[in-house]
């Protein structure tokens, strides 16, 4: 098993994409990147503690690959925006790939060079590439949420403006 770390902005969103897939064993929201050990959700979205809103992920490469991972992370967000995703800015929802191996940074660095000359967007990744630190789980009622309140999830999702760049990013890529 290997892990692989995303921050796709709200981490309630970035869950789902992930959690149905044979060769992924869990899905986890959390927070990393930051200075405070154990932070709470309420420290984490303070933008005072350096950390990200993040999910990591216990995959089996031999059934899931991380390419395919990264995939999935791209099509899930917009990687063009500097401040935060969709309705959500500051610090804590900006983009990231935490890479935990040489090999993981390598093929984020390749998939993101690979999408900014595509020219699906029509401004720079803005997703960082950084090495994976300290991932703090987050509260026991942020995990699953799409699972345990799947209506104000779905408010959410569509209502952030995220299900609809999502559709129009999966068409686009299918475009491609």
């Amino acid at each position: 098993m290997e892990k692989a770390t995303f921050a796709g902005g709200c981490f309630w969103c970035m869950v789902k994409p992930f959690d149905s897939y044979d060769g992924i064993e869990k899905v986890v929201s959390g927070y990393t990147g930051g200075t405070v050990p154990n932070p709470t959700y309420e420290q984490v979205c303070s933008n005072a503690t350096g950390h990200y809103e993040a999910i990591q992920i216990t995959f089996e490469p031999s059934k899931f690959s991380y390419d395919q991972l990264l995939e999935i992370f791209w099509l899930n967000i917009d990687p063009t925006d500097e401040e935060g995703q969709f309705f959500d800015k500051g610090s804590s929802y900006q983009t990231a790939i935490f890479y935990h191996t040489e090999e993981q940074r390598k093929k984020a660095e390749q998939s993101k060079d690979a999408l900014d000359a595509s020219g699906r967007f029509p401004k720079k990744i803005a997703t960082k590439i950084l090495p994976a630190s300290e991932f703090y789980e987050a509260e026991e009622y942020h995990q699953d949420y799409y699972k345990k309140n799947p209506t104000h999830y779905n408010r959410y999702f569509v209502g952030s403006g995220r299900a609809a760049f999502v559709e129009n990013n999966r068409r686009l890529q299918n475009e491609g």
